[in-house]
């Protein structure tokens, strides 16, 4: 007998302890959910996300286990939730795990739409000539964007539109514009790469050190790149590698700003007088476009900026980060660990950071604890001057010592500009 109790003892205790851990992991989960659901649809990304048919799931846990982000999906209440939609990278492991079908993937939702350009199975706009890839129409993922890029540029071979002073200019020069062009030269197309700040595209502007999710995908020209994730270094030390073996022709500085028909090629317009010709066009621009501004007061001042490449630059400076999203919080942690700062600040409109993945939400927590850090939550920018911030919140107004700002709200789609096209444009809303 007593071994036979000993036996259930044995089973019991550590069944008793999972079951006392997993009720608190699932109390904490609903949460975290509760806290996303009053954000309303400012949780949803713009590109690619899971929605869950609560009526199906069964809460096996499986697609929690799939997702590369690992902090997206949780269980409450015996079923999978969305807790941190906004991090999603649109990599669609959770919908492919799923036992019971019960995950797909949406743009945008019921009252939040998503515009996005009209594309052919193949990434060809409403204009014929001119195509669409990566994050502008919807993607996120790295390895999507590549290739997106890969199957634009084999459709142009194939419709064999030729003309202009190249055949194709590839506006944009991170993934997806990348692998296109790449795939253009394999073919002996007559490619012009040119990106409005460096090459490298969006790649160059991520903080120092972020882990950025890849997958496997393979560059024409170049060989097949296997990492699953990279450091910022390491995914800037891969292009410039690709930059060196490929030669590829690309002009940087060069911000498009209208595209013209022009018989039968397109006439691009660029900055400074900047015009070339081409049978065809392939925007891999991203969707920020140009930043989200402020419009407040000394917001044109030069230590004002829109994102952080270097933050050893703020090395002994009070440095503002406004912004409550992944992006401001990665240039914040950034500025922490490798900035050297005399201090670093994190203004937002809402009183918490409810739009983290999990590991910087994890960071930024201990780092404002520690006080490396120092939140001004609930506060919006007043007024910015040259040694010090104007504040606005529920408790009035605070001035906040400040050698430079750093904000990260967001950006802009470049919509006007695909409308100046004759571009055809379609609201998603919760569309599949």
């Amino acid at each position: 007998m007593n071994v036979v109790v000993l036996m259930i003892l044995a089973a019991a205790v550590p069944y008793a302890a999972w079951s006392y851990w997993d009720k608190k992991r699932q109390a904490r989960n609903a949460m975290r959910h509760e806290e996303a659901q009053q954000l309303g649809d400012d949780i949803f990304p713009i590109t690619l996300h899971p929605e869950i048919d609560l009526d199906k799931c069964i809460g096996s846990g499986a697609c929690i286990r799939a997702c590369p982000e690992k902090d997206i999906l949780a269980i409450t209440d015996g079923r999978a939730r969305l807790i941190n939609p906004l991090a999603c990278v649109g990599h669609s492991a959770c919908m492919s795990a799923c036992p019971v079908g019960a995950i797909k993937l949406i743009y945008g939702t019921a009252t939040r739409g998503v515009e996005l350009p009209k594309l052919s199975p193949h990434y060809e706009t409403s204009q014929r000539g001119i195509y669409v890839v990566g994050e502008l129409s919807g993607m996120g993922l790295i390895r999507n964007c590549v290739e997106q890029g890969r199957q634009a540029a084999t459709a142009i071979v194939k419709e064999g539109r030729r003309g202009g002073d190249y055949d194709a200019i590839v506006v944009g020069s991170g993934p997806s514009g990348t692998a296109a062009a790449l795939q253009l030269e394999a073919y002996n197309i007559r490619t012009l790469v040119v990106d409005q700040t460096a090459w490298g595209g969006t790649i160059a502007h991520y903080p120092r050190a972020k882990v950025v999710m890849t997958g496997s995908f393979e560059l024409p020209g170049y060989g097949t790149v296997r990492k699953r994730t990279m450091s910022k270094e390491q995914l800037l030390e891969l292009w410039r590698d690709i930059r060196a073996r490929t030669q590829l022709h690309i002009e940087e500085g060069v911000r498009v700003e209208a595209i013209h028909a022009e018989g039968n090629v397109w006439r691009v317009v660029g900055t400074n007088g900047w015009v070339k010709r081409a049978a065809n066009v392939v925007l891999a621009l991203g969707r920020r476009g140009a930043p989200n501004t402020l419009g407040v007061p000394g917001e044109e001042l030069p230590m004002v900026a829109y994102r952080v490449l270097e933050p050893q630059v703020y090395r002994d400076k009070h440095v503002l980060v406004v912004g409550g999203g992944n992006a401001a919080a990665d240039n914040a942690i950034a500025l922490v660990e490798q900035g050297h700062c005399a201090s670093v600040s994190l203004s937002y409109r809402r009183t918490e950071l409810g739009r983290l993945r999990g590991l910087v939400r994890n960071k930024i927590d201990k780092m404002f604890r520690s006080g490396q850090i120092t939140p001004y939550l609930g506060t919006e920018v007043a007024e910015i001057h040259r040694d010090r911030v104007i504040l606005r919140g529920a408790r009035g107004t605070e001035t906040v010592p400040c050698d430079a700002v750093i904000i990260q709200i967001g950006g802009r789609a470049p919509s006007e500009l695909l409308r100046t096209i004759g571009i055809e444009l379609v609201e998603k809303r919760g569309a599949a």
